[in-house]
């Protein structure tokens, strides 16, 4: 009888076999269950989702969510009108770089000694990032842009031992005067 290998370590999916990313800004009812309904959506259509960013409206009533999904790019216009039709759906689109402006953020902690401060500090200058925490044996530097920025200047200080990153999802806004 063959031996089942199993391992709690799950196997990655690369990025290219999600398919292409998209994003979506979508403006809801702030009210408990949406975002499950919303995932929902996702799921059975098979896209995964990269990143989610939810916070309340100028309004305390509203809730905006930037989410970034991969799949697809078929399905994409279904899934749209599918979010569109729920409930406390007020508004779903996706955003393209050519009309909207995209921003996320990521916090590093480095061990650093000394010696390697001033590297860090120059690579963090470099990404116009900021310096939020220090201490003899470590720092915390906040960099934000785009995601091609983040990635690289995490890719930067890898250099370094790192011991923790955390990043938050895109965040998104039309250009110009169009609405969100």
């Amino acid at each position: 009888m063959p031996s089942i290998i199993t391992t709690d370590t799950p196997v990655p999916i690369s990025k290219a076999a999600r398919g292409p990313s998209h994003t979506l800004s979508i403006m809801v009812n702030n009210v408990p269950g949406i975002l499950m309904r919303i995932c929902q959506v996702f799921s059975r259509r098979a896209f995964n989702i990269d990143s989610l960013v939810v916070s309340e409206g100028r309004n305390a009533d509203f809730s905006r969510m930037t989410i970034g999904i991969s799949g697809d790019p078929e399905g994409l216009h279904q899934i749209i009108m599918q979010v569109n039709k729920l409930v406390d759906v007020i508004h779903c689109s996706e955003h393209t770089s050519d009309h909207s402006v995209s921003k996320e953020m990521v916090l590093i902690k480095l061990l650093c000694s000394p010696d390697e401060r001033s590297m860090a500090l120059q690579i963090t200058e470099h990404f116009s990032g900021k310096t939020v925490d220090l201490t003899p044996t470590s720092m915390i530097i906040m960099i934000t842009g785009d995601s091609p920025k983040v990635d690289a200047a995490v890719a930067m200080f890898s250099q370094f031992s790192i011991i923790e990153t955390v990043r938050t999802g895109k965040v998104v806004m039309a250009r110009g005067e169009q609405p969100t």
